[in-house]
């Protein structure tokens, strides 16, 4: 009986694995199609080695003028320089880097979930304690971060250039990263990504579940609800919303220091700045060190205003859709 009751299990939890993996794809390539706009400004930013504010353009170090100083001044530069097109530029590799990203994040995390709660029930999940649901969080981010990265690398070199383009496409962009910097060029930056995304990802999910038990029990005192305490699409979009800002703001710096990373030494147009020479950081708190010695402690916030404008709606996008394409994929395959 005991073997009957194995087998019968491991094909539910087969599916249930489907199910995350599809859920997370399709959240993640929504997520990130929808937010693209603010993804590519946040870049532009964070690769700007001159000042992305007006105060700091009147700094005397400053060794040329700044492409960009604000959320308006850019999104008027990109719309007229390189048209509505310009706000999606990198969103192919981006989609191959979410997509698997948030499949594989959200597969692990539910395992990881399930192996604590000793159930596969979501609904279990949400007893865990917090310090696990973090655990889980970062753990899963980690394993996606390391599955997805050079998808990451080329979305952030081709999200980076303006018109004229230095690299026309992800081909050329990935042939000429081979060429100068090997295949191992492909994982620049992944040292302070992992460093960033492990707070990230405990942050995110860790602070979404917390803020979803807290708002159904707000349900529970406010409605007396009590078989059926879940809550409102407009509620797990409030609670993604929140734990997208929390965890974004918290690792920023981290951020910048990735994309600089990512793009030292390759090709740049002098129309948007200087170029960022091999070598110029020997590690992540060298990298740290001189961003703030040369740009001061606004360099490590460099595209923090519209990286929390789209996160938060981007975690809030991807827990939502993921909820209710996970039921309704879940409900069509009979998993629960």
């Amino acid at each position: 009986m005991g073997a009957g009751a194995g087998a019968a299990e491991e094909p539910s939890q087969t599916r249930r694995a489907l199910v995350d993996t599809a859920a997370g794809a399709i959240s993640g390539g929504i997520s990130r199609t929808v937010t693209s706009p603010l993804d590519v400004i946040k870049i532009r930013f964070q690769v700007q080695l001159e000042p992305t504010a007006k105060w700091g353009v009147l700094r005397r170090d400053v060794s040329g003028p700044s492409k960009y100083t604000g959320l308006m001044q850019a999104t008027k530069d990109i719309l007229r320089e390189e048209g509505l097109p310009g706000f999606w530029r990198g969103n192919v590799p981006a989609l191959f880097m979410y997509m698997p990203y948030t499949a594989i994040q959200f597969t692990v995390l539910h395992k990881l979930k399930t192996f604590a709660s000793g159930s596969s029930r979501t609904e279990d999940h949400l007893h865990l304690s917090p310090y696990l649901s973090y655990v889980s969080g970062a753990i899963a981010g980690s394993a996606a971060t390391v599955g997805s990265y050079p998808f990451d690398l080329l979305r952030t070199i081709l999200a980076s250039q303006g018109e004229p383009k230095v690299y026309p496409n992800m081909r050329s962009a990935l042939v000429d990263i081979v060429q100068t910097r090997g295949v191992r060029g492909l994982y620049a930056g992944l040292t302070p990504t992992l460093v960033e995304i492990i707070p990230y990802a405990g942050l995110q999910f860790g602070s979404y579940d917390t803020f979803k038990r807290s708002m159904m029990s707000w349900n529970r005192y406010r409605y007396g609800i009590e078989e059926d305490d879940s809550a409102s699409s407009f509620q797990l979009f409030l609670c993604g919303f929140a734990a997208g800002t929390f965890s974004k703001a918290a690792c920023h710096p981290l951020d910048v220091v990735k994309k600089r990373f990512q793009i030292e030494g390759l090709k740049r147009h002098p129309r948007y700045g200087a170029r960022i020479e091999s070598s110029t950081y020997k590690g992540m708190y060298h990298a740290l060190t001189e961003i703030v010695v040369k740009e001061g402690f606004g360099g490590l916030y460099k595209g923090l205003f519209p990286s929390v404008v789209k996160s938060a709606p981007a975690g809030a996008v991807t827990f939502v859709a993921y909820e209710y394409i996970s039921d309704w994929i879940g409900a069509k395959a009979g998993v629960e």
